[in-house]
C-alpha cells in the first residue's frame, strides 16, 4: 500500500506541475491579448466597459485552475513524502479479542487503549481508568500474558500497544 501511495503522489506532482506550467503560459498569453485589446479600445476612443479584456469569467477560470493545480501539487507532495503517516493512519483494525474472557476492569483498560487508536501511555491509562498503578500493572500483566497487548519501554514510562 505504501508504494501505491508514493506512486500516486509522484503522478499527482508530475501532473500538477505540467498543469501549472501550462496555466502560466495561458495566463501570459491572455494578459498580452488583453493589453492589445485595451490599447485598441483606447486608441479608438471606445467605451472601456465594452472591452472583452475586462471579462471577469476568464480571470476566475484561470484563478480556479491555479488553485486546483496547487492543491494537487500539495496533495502529491504530502503523499510522496508523508506516505508512512497515511499508511499508519489507515491501520485502525486490531486483532479480534474475545472480550468474554476478560473481567470488567480488563475490558475497561482494553477499551481505553483501543479508544486511543490502539496505543496509550501507561500513565494515561491510570488517569483515565482511575485505577491505582499497581492495579493497572497487574491488569496489563494479564493482558500481555494473554497476547492482547505489548508494552514498549519509552524512557521512564511504558507505551501500551494493542496487537
Amino acid at each position: 500500500m505504501s508504494n501505491n501511495i508514493k506512486t500516486l503522489g509522484a503522478v499527482l506532482v508530475g501532473f500538477s506541475l505540467i498543469l501549472l506550467f501550462t496555466l502560466v503560459y495561458i495566463k501570459i498569453h491572455v494578459d498580452k491579448e488583453g493589453a492589445l485589446l485595451c490599447d485598441a479600445f483606447t486608441q479608438n476612443n471606445w467605451d472601456m466597459s465594452q472591452c472583452p479584456a475586462h471579462n471577469p469569467k476568464t480571470s476566475w477560470v484561470v484563478l480556479l485552475s491555479f488553485g486546483i493545480g496547487f492543491f494537487m501539487l500539495g496533495t502529491g507532495i504530502y503523499m510522496l513524502f508523508f506516505h508512512k503517516a497515511i499508511a499508519h493512519e489507515a491501520k485502525k483494525e486490531f486483532r479480534h479479542v474475545d472480550l468474554s474472557r476478560l473481567n470488567d476492569d480488563e475490558k475497561n483498560v482494553y477499551n481505553t487503549i483501543k479508544n486511543k487508536s490502539g496505543s496509550a501511555y501507561q500513565s494515561d491509562i491510570i488517569k483515565e481508568t482511575g485505577f491505582s498503578k499497581v492495579k493497572v500493572t497487574r491488569i496489563l500483566d494479564k493482558l500481555e500474558t494473554s497476547d492482547i497487548i505489548e508494552r514498549k519501554r519509552r524512557g521512564m514510562t511504558n507505551i501500551i500497544v494493542l496487537k
